[in-house]
């Protein structure tokens, strides 16, 4: 390779039209570091992590602490390490494994009895089906047809599956058909396919000349992988293979130059040296054993591999095929010739699945990979020789920067195992959005057993290791994850480009989150090896956010926009933290006679001066706005629904936006700060309505003047207990607030101090159901200290403070309301009657003689007024109004009768008609 300014150049060492097909699955992403991360020791923290980082700058450690996340990250790959089996010398490309696979797959059915028809066969079969039809319902069908039928679909699924042509798959199946049809006995073994094939596969049976080359390079590098680089042999013979292999490989040699006996003697030479290398015996003496169980172990487990890949859906590969099972029962077949055996089939089947869900992220294949997976951990222990076999097969596995020899069970457990330890080390990046897998990676690293080192070197498997072994490894887990968390918190906030707001208000939200996701996700699984795990993290984000926090504390002095941004974030971040902390710790009781706390960070020692002074603040702002929308108030109502004053809606408006913007902080309150809250409630609706009692006059001043004529003493109806007051001149002021006070604005006046009876009562129950949200929270910081019997306590008596603060402030107002309301609804009848009726009902009522001027004749005027005041007033106060002015009327009636004055005289005659109309009015009050 060749580096320059246009990139990077690079030689190839073959020929680009003969490399076959692209790979299916995305390489690994190439990484510069290769830091090791299997060892548990490699994962332990640093000593110096919990010493305080210098918050230089703006950024609050926030880079260095990115920087360090970033440069301790896990491994990035997708894929799992490699098993570390002996390299293939010839250069075998994976699609030149799939075709042999599938060749070793038709020639092991066909050698074990499966019938598998050549493609002319099946297509007769095809045709005569319709004839079969015809015959006779007492020629039954045989179970053979049918289930070689079924055979024959299996192998075509397969050949899909593995990408095999169908001209390809008819010239395979027809040079095993007449394999396996001369020999009767022994074994089939790879040699004797590829010199079958090279014998009956020509050139004209490919569609061009590459597809040929590729072919035939593959037959001959088989050969080569078998018999020159695998096989023992003299020195002669080995000589004569690697140059027979060389005649076959030159095309213009082997198909021009050389005649067909000339080919047949090559093919002769080859097929004794293979037959002598097969019949010598395997190492170690075990049933069906071969030469080259050992021999070419490294070859056979590639080649199983492709073969149990057959099973994953080519079109969707994190899914299994319906005919997976029957398709698994025929690759068994080949376990004869590759050296398989169950042990080593469960490995290398759960070993594929997991690599499937490492490229597909498929969480159902890691369910299917730990049941064979737990097998071979259950099965019983191999007989010697079997021993011996699975330990002859060596994989080279690199670890900490060494080199270890293992068998082939414990290669897949070690690369398993490594895998599953670099996600658990950084679980919150993977498992995140996918939390279900995270479970199932945990049974998986359970089944096969956790990473342990040994001596800090050497990495090995602890396989149902101790409870106690097993929680160390989870808290480490713990720790490196959530350093890394944190790290890619940091991260995320420097990278942010959310304006104005303060990065420890961003990270305290961030952290909260991974706190949730600790609890809710990690947790349950992890607890059952290692129940205190939780708290490790709890206390790591705590201990972190507070070396950044405190020191802002320091300089806080009021309730700036940085303030306001970051101590609520830091508040809820204490209390989730506090919260996770002690429900994790109930479940230990049993264990911990002192249960531990976490040191809160005593937010509301800098908040409550500050939010208390915002409160002081607010009063004088609000006591000044309610007094200017008095000044500007006309007295109309809003709408034909709302008949109500605007000022009071906007009094109330201000109200309330203060009682959300306090608890809207989302900062510790006390009592004082609901005292100064109250406080501002009672003395803006307090005021708003003493400026309203003040606008009314004293219906006195409505009253006419007795005429001077009139002759009447207490003594004459005892009745009367009182004398009407005397009439007196009206001021100007007077008069100018009578002019002020219509019926109509009485009637708004009216219907204000009802809406703020309703209003008050909403008020209430909104700050009651604001502060008992508070409230909880302010106690957990005494709980860990003081006796349940003393907090019990205290509780009661801090409720019953609650309660007479808000009984004291909220029913003066309604009181106070209910009072200037009677007195404006006083009024309005005394108006109606007295002033706006003077002329119409008070001077006319009986003038010159009774019969001419009875009550019934005002009492149209009556209606008039009434409906008007009956289409202004709210329905919950109309009766009230309604009998205000009847009963003014009745008072009114009371006046012309003894303040009448010279134009009215009644004889003895009129009292019969006085008292109809007195009791006309006495039924209308009555009525209502």
């Amino acid at each position: 390779m060749i580096h320059s300014k246009l990139g990077d150049s690079y030689f190839l060492t073959s020929d680009p039209d003969l490399a076959g097909s692209p790979p299916r699955r995305v390489p690994p992403t190439i990484v510069s570091r290769t830091t090791n991360h299997a060892s548990s020791s490699s994962s332990q923290l640093d000593s110096s992590k919990f010493k305080n980082v210098e918050m230089s700058g703006d950024d609050y450690g926030l880079k260095h602490k990115a920087e360090t996340a970033v440069a301790r990250a896990p491994l990035e790959t997708s894929g799992i390490p490699s098993l570390g089996l002996p390299p293939l010398k010839t250069g075998l490309s994976d699609d030149d494994l799939r075709e042999s696979a599938y060749e070793l797959l038709l020639a092991s059915m066909l050698f074990s009895g499966v019938e598998v028809c050549p493609v002319e066969d099946r297509k007769k079969d095809k045709s005569s089906k319709f004839l079969s039809r015809l015959k006779s319902k007492r020629e039954k069908p045989h179970l053979q047809p049918q289930l070689s039928e079924r055979h024959s679909e299996l192998i075509d699924t397969i050949r899909a599956q593995m990408q095999i042509s169908e001209a390809m798959d008819g010239c395979i199946r027809r040079n095993m058909v007449h394999l396996a049809a001369r020999r009767t006995c022994g074994q089939i073994d790879l040699p004797q396919i590829s010199l079958e094939l090279l014998i009956g596969i020509f050139r004209s049976d490919f569609l061009n000349e590459k597809s040929y080359i590729q072919w035939k390079s593959r037959q001959v590098n088989m050969l080569e992988e078998l018999l020159y680089f695998s096989a023992k042999l003299p020195e002669t013979e080995h000589l004569t293979i690697k140059s027979c292999l060389a005649k076959i490989r030159d095309t213009k040699e082997w198909d021009v130059a050389m005649s067909p006996s000339q080919r047949v003697e090559v093919i002769s030479f080859i097929r004794q040296v293979a037959s002598k290398v097969s019949s010598q015996q395997g190492l170690f003496g075990l049933q069906n054993e071969t030469y080259y169980w050992h021999a070419a172990y490294h070859l056979n487990i590639r080649l199983y591999e492709k073969l149990l890949y057959v099973m994953f859906d080519i079109l969707d590969e994190g899914q299994l095929i319906e005919e997976a099972d029957a398709i698994q029962s025929l690759i068994k077949l080949t376990w004869s010739t590759l050296g398989i055996t169950q042990k080593m089939h469960n490995a290398l089947y759960g070993w594929v699945l997991v690599q499937q869900f490492a490229g597909t992220d498929e969480g159902t294949l890691l369910e299917h990979a730990v049941f064979p997976l737990q097998r071979v951990v259950s099965a019983e222990e191999d007989d010697w020789n079997e021993g011996q076999y699975m330990d002859g097969i060596i994989c080279l596995k690199k670890c900490n920067g060494s080199e270890t020899n293992l068998n082939l069970v414990q290669a897949i457990f070690l690369s398993i195992g490594t895998w599953c330890d670099s996600r658990l080390q950084d679980y919150h990046l993977y498992f995140s959005e996918k939390p279900v897998n995270f479970r199932r990676v945990m049974a998986l690293a359970s089944a096969i057993g956790m990473l342990t080192s040994v001596n800090g070197a050497e990495i090995k498997l602890t396989m149902n290791g101790s409870k106690s072994s097993s929680g160390e490894k989870i808290k480490n887990y713990v720790e490196r994850s959530v350093e890394a968390a944190i790290g890619q918190v940091a991260k995320s906030i420097l990278e942010s480009k959310v304006e104005k707001t303060h990065p420890l208000a961003l990270l305290a939200n961030q952290l909260r989150l991974v706190a949730e996701r600790e609890m809710n996700i990690f947790f349950p699984v992890f607890r059952h090896w290692s129940p205190e795990s939780i708290t490790i993290s709890m206390q790591r984000l705590h201990q972190f956010y507070g070396q950044r926090l405190i020191p802002f504390l320091k300089g806080v002095s009021s309730l700036s926009e940085e303030a306001r941004s970051v101590l609520p974030a830091a508040f809820m971040l204490d209390q989730k933290l506090g919260q996770l902390y002690t429900s994790a710790f109930e479940e230990q009781t049993a264990h911990h006679s002192v249960r531990p706390y976490l040191d809160h960070y005593q937010i509301e020692k800098v908040s409550g001066p500050i939010i208390l002074d915002w409160v002081i603040g607010q009063h004088a702002h609000i006591l000044e706005w309610t007094g200017r929308v008095l000044d500007l108030e006309d007295w109309e109502p809003l709408s034909f629904h709302q008949r109500q004053a605007a000022s009071i809606i906007e009094v109330f408006r201000i109200l309330e936006e203060t009682v959300d913007q306090l608890f809207g902080m989302n900062l510790p309150l006390d009592i004082t700060h609901l005292q100064a809250l109250l406080s501002i409630v009672f003395h803006s609706l307090d005021g708003y309505l003493s400026r309203v009692l003040n606008q009314l006059v004293e219906k006195n001043h409505l009253y006419p003047s007795a005429p001077p004529l009139t002759r009447y003493t207490e003594t004459v109806i005892p009745i009367i207990k009182k004398r009407l007051n005397e009439y007196t001149v009206l001021d100007d002021n007077v008069l100018d607030r009578l002019n002020e006070l219509t019926i109509p604005k009485l009637c708004i006046r009216l219907n204000t101090l009802q809406y703020i009876q309703k209003q008050v009562g909403l008020l209430e129950d909104g700050i009651r159901n604001s502060w008992a949200l508070v409230r909880p929270s302010l106690n957990q910081g005494r709980a860990k200290e003081e006796p349940v019997e003393i907090l019990e306590s205290d509780s009661l008596s801090h409720h019953e403070a609650v309660d007479e603060l808000f009984v004291t402030t909220f029913n003066i107002i309604r009181d106070t309301a209910k009072d200037t309301g009677r007195k404006i609804c006083d009024l309005i009848g005394t108006r109606v009657v007295f002033w706006d009726l003077r002329d119409a009902f008070l001077f006319h009522l009986y003038r010159d003689n009774v019969e001419s001027a009875r009550l019934e004749n005002f009492l149209t005027d009556f209606d008039t007024v009434l409906d008007n005041v009956c289409g202004l007033i709210d329905d919950s106060v109309r009766d009230l109004v309604v009998l205000s002015v009847y009963q003014a009327s009745l008072e009114g009636f009371v006046w012309v009768l003894l303040d009448g004055g010279p134009c009215r005289a009644f004889s003895d005659s009129d009292s019969i008609l006085m008292e109809e109309d007195l009791m006309m009015l006495k039924v209308c009050v009555f009525l209502l």
